[in-house]
């Protein structure tokens, strides 16, 4: 498993937040099952940059906490039963499997934490692992979506002993 991390911005957490990504990339793909090794990459970015991709891909022009971007399309979510029939989603000097790229607000982690009454870490690892399960075919616009998505990531929190 390759988790690429680049900050774009200082990154003020007091926790080891590469390790920590590192950590909720494996966990989602273990708990979800995925047959290959990945690459992920993870951008930190400031609200502007955020902001800036968000009316550029999603024409959306506000400020938001995560963006996904999935470079694998999946029958249905966590179906990776397709993934590799044609090779083109394999990064071919490694043999990983190119999941995407993670783009996260640091600005937007903090703020959410302190307005939920949780810490810093427990809402960076959220965020992350919110934006994997994206990355593996998960949506959350529909309302059984919803559930099956806050379901998931229940449960992987749990596990990884990141509680509110």
């Amino acid at each position: 498993m390759t988790v690429s991390l680049e900050e774009e911005v200082e990154v003020p957490f007091s926790f080891e937040y590469r390790r920590l990504a590192e950590e909720v990339v494996r966990a989602a793909a273990d708990q979800e099952g995925f047959p290959y090794e990945a690459e992920v990459g993870i951008f930190l970015v400031s609200p502007e940059e955020i902001r800036r991709m968000n009316r550029e891909y999603r024409q959306v022009d506000r400020v938001t906490d995560v963006l996904s971007f999935p470079m694998i399309s999946y029958g249905s979510p966590g179906d990776f039963s397709k993934v590799g029939e044609d090779g083109d989603n394999f990064n071919p000097d490694t043999g990983e499997a190119l999941l995407g790229d993670i783009v996260l607000c640091v600005d937007k982690v903090r703020e959410q934490a302190k307005s939920y009454g949780h810490g810093e870490e427990r809402e960076y690892a959220f965020l992350i692992l919110h934006s994997m399960l994206h990355l593996f075919g998960y949506d959350h616009m529909e309302e059984g979506e919803a559930a099956q998505m806050e379901e998931r990531q229940r449960t992987i929190l749990e596990k990884m002993g990141i509680g509110r």
